[in-house]
């Protein structure tokens, strides 16, 4: 195993130069999870604000049933999108298993309830103080629902970044259904694992340097994102 020490100095120096390797394994990871987001965001965005708006049979249920999967461990989602995607699945024939598709399918199932449930709330929080102003207007569900995604825009913003930040963490499910396969499913959690099951430690932890940055990155945005949302209502 290589020196501690040196390791450090190793992955610094791959992180400067911009390694073919380690700038492969990123950028798949960021095309990977982009796509999750973009897909939990069309799904998650108007069904959270529905939950908050609406009220209709189910809406009750599909609300706790949000809530309840924001825990839903990676594994367990890895596990159902490995069995819909393999070839005794329903979706076998596809041919998706172990490609960065089922890695996508597998965190945006991870990350939209999460999407959903935050949503729901923001919005509701806001709709307290609309509601009447509605009513009274007689503002369609649909306008009303557009409207208070606009005003939340600066919260939603938030809302996304965290779920951005839960799918580029996550190793369990993609690793179950990309197969971490080189130059091909191979992203930056799989990385950290395979590189320090086998005492590479400069790759590891020069892939560890830029997810901890990017966690760091997406912290300090929603924090600005707050702060704005904040400064917007004082204005």
């Amino acid at each position: 195993m290589q020196d501690f020490a040196q390791s450090f100095v190793l992955a610094g120096q791959l992180v400067v130069s911009g390694d073919p390797a380690l700038a492969e394994i990123v950028a798949l990871s960021i095309q990977v999870t982009l796509t999750a987001l973009v897909i939990s965001a069309l799904i998650g965005l108007p069904l959270g604000a529905l939950l908050a708006v609406a009220r209709f049979p189910g809406s009750a249920t599909l609300s706790v049933l949000a809530n309840a999967l924001m825990g839903l461990p990676p594994v367990v989602v890895g596990l159902l999108v490995y069995m819909m995607l393999s070839n005794a699945g329903p979706l076998g024939v596809l041919g998706l298993l172990y490609t960065p598709t089922a890695m996508i399918i597998a965190q945006a199932v991870l990350i939209t309830p999460i999407i959903i449930a935050l949503t729901r709330q923001v919005i509701a929080d806001l709709n307290r103080s609309y509601a009447e102003t509605f009513k009274s207007m007689v503002v369609p569900a649909h306008t009303a629902i557009a409207a208070l995604i606009w005003d939340a825009r600066f919260s939603l913003l938030t809302v996304l970044l965290a779920g951005f930040g839960r799918a580029i963490a996550e190793v369990g499910a993609v690793m179950i259904v990309g197969g971490n396969i080189n130059h091909v499913t191979r992203v930056m959690t799989t990385a950290i694992a395979l590189e320090t099951s086998k005492g590479e430690l400069a790759l590891a932890l020069a892939l560890g340097f830029v997810l901890l940055l990017m966690a760091l990155s997406v912290n300090a945005a929603v924090a600005l994102l707050r702060q704005t949302d904040r400064s917007a209502v004082h204005v």
